[in-house]
């Protein structure tokens, strides 16, 4: 479930917030009707951060075992091809 908040929550239901947050969710705070941040847990957000690390770690050993390189034109026109299938 999605759990949106207006951002005024967060000064004045921080504790509620907080509890949603150590329960593994994230909150989307909005201001004025629009989306402005979501606030999640540190563990959570140790999880994203360490998943891209590993992720570009790897497309450097790739990187490094092959000569081959691609102009941005050619990836972007590759993923834009396969979206639009």
């Amino acid at each position: 479930m999605i759990n949106i908040k207006p951002i005024s929550d967060l000064r004045n239901k921080f504790t509620e917030i907080e509890g949603s947050v150590q329960n593994g969710e994230e909150v989307i705070l909005t201001k004025n009707g629009y989306g402005t941040m979501v606030v999640m847990s540190i563990e959570r957000y140790s999880q994203l951060t360490d998943l891209t690390e590993m992720k570009l770690d790897e497309a450097d050993r790739l990187a490094d075992a092959s000569y081959v390189r691609l102009s941005h034109d050619d990836v972007f026109g590759k993923v834009r091809a396969l979206l639009n299938e």
